[in-house]
């Protein structure tokens, strides 16, 4: 994976990434079940870039303007204690978890896939939108992802932090270990 200098100056700074839910995490669409139940499908190399940038030391938070069980559940398993549900307007939500984290903007990546998410991704040390982002959001951000929602742009975004922070390697060192045997 070939970064970007500019990119990975910034995606070193990183200590907190947080996420939008719905084009971001998911493929952007709503699915609902004849008896109105809510279902979303995450993708699972997502999740793991998420463990990984966790074990590398940068914690992870979601703010969303839906409110939904599934991304409770989704956060309960990949140990995601920052979670701001149904804030149509995110960024008192943001801000609190700034103030209550002490961590300084260029320290924080946001990813954000439409307008509502500018407030915040204008503010962020490092802003990333996916493939299939808004126009109006991929001319104002740092870095717009080759992968689209729901399929890939977590991951990538956690890959580049950990790659530009020097903490990759020792993922890959752990899963090559039995290799060497």
């Amino acid at each position: 994976m070939q970064i970007a200098a500019d990119i990975a100056a910034k995606a070193k700074k990183i200590k907190f990434l947080i996420l939008d839910v719905d084009g971001v995490m998911t493929d952007n669409r709503l699915y609902y079940s004849d008896d109105g139940q809510e279902i979303k499908s995450f993708y699972t190399r997502d999740g793991h870039g998420m463990v990984l940038l966790k074990k590398s030391g940068v914690d992870i938070g979601i703010i969303t303007g839906r409110k939904s069980n599934l991304v409770a559940k989704r956060c309960q398993d990949l140990k995601i204690e920052h979670l701001y549900q149904g804030v149509p307007d995110k960024l008192p939500s943001f801000l609190e978890l700034v103030e209550k984290l002490g961590l300084e903007l260029e320290q924080i990546a946001y990813i954000g896939d439409d307008i509502l998410d500018l407030p915040i991704l204008m503010r962020v040390g490092f802003s990333v939108t996916p493939a299939d982002g808004e126009e109006e959001v991929k001319t104002r951000v740092d870095y717009t992802s080759s992968y689209i929602g729901g399929k890939g742009v977590v991951r990538e975004v956690c890959e580049i932090i950990m790659r530009s922070q020097d903490t990759w390697q020792q993922h890959m060192d752990f899963y090559m270990r039995g290799l060497a045997e």
